[in-house]
């Protein structure tokens, strides 16, 4: 009878376990991750970490504990809420890195309303039942004279009560600690001690750190992580690791530095490199409704080189994760963007590398230029010149800002002005997320798909290659084009993961294999000086390949440069790395499981198209993730200047 009494004076705490229990598990049951499962030891992780975030507030006197509970409901709903939408587009969760991006969020208000849905409205199901009760009670016969007489009878002698058990509460507290904490870190160790282990050593997916930890576990993690990197002072290499580290690069540049016919062929060339935005692979080369999708980029194979298995690497960043790999030819970081995180750390970059050769640098992007703090991230990378949204005339206004045909057309007047050689890096926009173009430029005839995020996406890319058609005539008429390297690819994916879109729009049924390299394949095409070395290439490659490719064509060497990728023009055999752990190696294929478990995820045989058994994948899986550990210290400890 007195633990029912007990539980009845806290019902309101019990409820407010048991409703936010019910939000943590509406969000699981929405992330759709394989292998991720909400089982009992994960439910006890979660009403223990909700115990942990809440037994504060059985310090407090009745009606502050039930203020307290209300305002905490709602900040954890909201928390909720938004790694519900950050996880539809990015299939992440927030992390302190993103929230220092926070004030990108209100640039992004087309793009989120998209990845809103109806059923979210069951988040705040139990703030809409509480308003429903309240007006109900407000308006029943003798509420108030009830009221009344609870507020100077009984609820007098509660209250009176309740303040002469000042260490009831206390005991009451600490109690309720203990218990959350045992619930959340008994089943959190027992994973560690299993089939986790080396959870919080190694760099582990966001996502799998959830399924061990919770999601609340996951964000008390995160916060812990990023104090001990900022606030742990600064990290030295032994000699040993100085070594080690040291070994595997000039292995690295070993394997990539080919001193063959193409090496240096094009030195003192002109190098304009263009970034698409969401520019993916599976639709090149295909047709709708009668028409090309890409019909520029088409015709401008035919005397490039195409790199048809050609992958982006990028990571929470997105957009500056792929113009970071490219320019430094490392990985980015698992969580958060290396441009908001470590500006001021040492990287060996292309305009760097190429302005001290005499080349003039610029980067070109038609938005604000505190945008993934560009500003301060393009100064440290040594542009001479970053021309942003203030530089340009807004005579086009389309999408998020400047079309990409007056862009470009804006950006070679801009061009025409620096010295030659240079090197330009030109970054579009206008096939951004939700692909909400105007009728007056769309011209395709997507048929079943008109009017869907899919159709729309299709045209916006139809009009990003209308874009990059009139570059290139652009770059004819101002005498550019023959003596310059032209380096075209997309930047990452369109973040539309419906594998039936894709199936109708290919008209076959997909596998794993096929879902997951369609959406990590992105086109990369590039035009040399007079039409040389035209072709197909189908051997696997990266945005990380970018930097040392470039600089083999124009005869830099790279062996004093510390940098991951592949020659492109060289015969070694390629190893690609994503951001996520897959790998391919252009035999074999691995896709990492959510849970980050190597026995959980596919290895696949390419020339078959089959899954194998997961033996074949293991070495170059261990490969994969020291490259990636080692990139990740590379960056967050600054070691270049140590090396």
């Amino acid at each position: 009878m007195a633990v029912f009494l007990k539980l009845k004076r806290h019902s309101g705490y019990v409820l407010f376990i048991v409703v936010l229990l019910l939000k943590l598990k509406l969000l699981h049951a929405n992330l759709h991750a394989q292998n991720i499962d909400m089982n009992k030891l994960d439910h006890l992780i979660a009403t223990g970490s909700l115990m942990l975030a809440s037994f504060w507030t059985l310090w407090l006197p009745r009606r502050g504990r039930t203020i307290a509970l209300a305002v905490l409901n709602v900040l954890l709903t909201v928390l909720i809420f938004a790694d519900l939408v950050y996880y539809r587009y990015f299939a992440d969760f927030i992390t302190v890195p993103v929230l220092f991006q926070a004030g990108q969020v209100g640039e992004l208000g087309e793009s989120i309303r998209s990845l809103l849905h109806l059923s979210d409205l069951w988040l705040a199901a139990d703030w809409l039942l509480w308003l429903v009760f309240v007006l109900v009670m407000r308006v029943m016969p003798g509420y108030r004279r009830l009221e009344k007489k609870s507020g100077t009878t009984a609820g007098f002698k509660n209250r009176a009560k309740d303040r002469t058990q000042p260490i009831s509460r206390f005991v009451g507290g600490l109690a309720v600690f203990a218990l959350g904490f045992v619930l959340t870190f008994g089943p959190i160790r027992h994973y560690t001690k299993t089939w986790a282990t080396g959870l919080f050593e190694g760099g582990w997916w966001n996502i799998s750190l959830y399924n061990v930890t919770g999601l609340l576990g996951f964000h008390g993690y995160d916060i812990y992580r990023y104090a001990k990197e900022h606030m742990g002072g600064e990290t030295r290499m032994t000699e040993q690791e100085k070594n080690e580290m040291r070994d595997w690069f000039a292995k690295q540049a070993e394997a990539r530095n080919e001193t063959n016919e193409s090496f240096g062929a094009y030195r003192g060339s002109n190098v304009l490199v263009v970034q698409v935005e969401a520019f993916m692979n599976f639709m090149i080369g295909r047709e709708i409704g009668g028409r090309e999708i890409t019909p520029n980029f088409n015709k401008l194979m035919k005397e490039s080189l195409y790199f048809s298995n050609y992958y982006h690497q990028t990571g929470q960043g997105r957009t500056s994760d792929a113009d970071f790999s490219s320019q430094s030819s490392l990985h980015p970081l698992p969580t958060g963007s290396v441009f908001v995180r470590y500006p001021d750390h040492r990287y060996d970059v292309l305009p760097q590398i190429l302005g001290e050769r005499g080349y003039e640098t610029a980067v070109f992007h038609a938005y604000e230029g505190s945008f993934w703090n560009r500003n301060n991230m393009y100064k440290a990378m040594g542009y001479d010149h970053f021309y942003s949204k203030k530089d340009f005339t807004m005579d086009e206004p389309l999408g998020w800002s400047l079309g990409d045909k007056s862009f470009f057309r804006q950006s070679l007047e801009l061009m025409s002005k620096e010295s030659q050689p240079f090197y330009s890096f030109l970054i579009t926009l206008s096939s951004h997320h939700p692909y909400s173009l105007p009728a007056s430029v769309r011209e395709l005839d997507t048929g079943e798909f008109k009017d869907t995020i899919f159709g729309n996406y299709l045209e916006s890319i139809h009009y990003a290659d209308a874009a990059l058609g009139q570059l290139i005539e652009g770059m004819k008429e101002k005498g550019i084009w023959d003596n310059t390297i032209l380096y075209v690819y997309g930047d990452h994916d369109n973040s539309i993961p419906d594998k039936k879109d894709y199936e109708r729009f290919l008209g076959r049924p997909l596998t794993e294999l096929d879902m997951h390299q369609i959406m990590n394949q992105v086109p990369l095409l590039v035009h040399l000086p007079g039409g040389k070395a035209a072709g197909v290439d189908s051997r696997p490659s990266g945005q990380l390949d970018m930097a040392p490719s470039l600089l083999h064509l124009l005869g830099v060497p790279t062996d004093g440069y510390y940098m991951m990728g592949n020659n492109l023009f060289a015969s070694g055999t390629p190893f690609v790395v994503l951001r996520s752990g897959a790998f391919t190696d252009g035999k074999l294929y691995y896709i990492p499981s959510p849970d980050n478990l190597f026995e959980n995820g596919a290895c696949y045989e390419l020339a078959t198209r089959t899954e194998t058994g997961i033996e074949p994948c293991r070495v170059p899986y261990e490969r994969a993730k020291k490259q990636l550990q080692i990139s990740d210290r590379l960056i967050t400890e600054d070691l270049i200047p140590q090396l």
